[in-house]
């Protein structure tokens, strides 16, 4: 299997907040979605707003090395497989190039050992 996996070091939290006044857009690092219901924030622990509606700590995450094509089909799916497989929740985010995937730190080890048992070049 030629796909690489990266880890991040850092750790995340994903957060629900109520406008993007508490937001640091110089940060290097954050997910944002918002849609008619919500505004979510995915950030480093350590620029995580003071005050969000709702916030959980110790998220680790990895990403798909390199730039994905739009026409490729099932990576995603088959971690998210090898993961359930395993008893391991995710979070997943995306942007136009690759995925990320969030796994709670207590399990993030165990996620790492179980993809590259499967195959997946793991590279911190």
């Amino acid at each position: 299997m030629d796909i690489v996996l990266r880890t991040i070091k850092q750790e995340l939290s994903v957060c629900k907040i109520d406008s993007l006044s508490d937001m640091v857009f110089s940060n290097n690092f954050f997910f944002l979605c918002k849609t008619e219901d919500e505004l979510s924030l995915v950030c480093m622990t350590e620029d995580a707003p003071a005050n969000p509606v709702k916030r959980e700590d110790g998220w680790c995450a990895f990403f798909i090395e390199g730039q994905l094509d739009f026409s490729l089909l099932g990576i995603l799916a088959n971690i998210s497989k090898i993961l359930a497989e395993n008893k391991i929740s995710i979070f997943v985010t995306s942007t136009y190039n690759t995925d990320y995937v969030l796994v709670k730190k207590e399990n993030f080890d165990r996620a790492l050992a179980a993809l590259k048992d499967a195959g997946y070049n793991i590279r911190n």
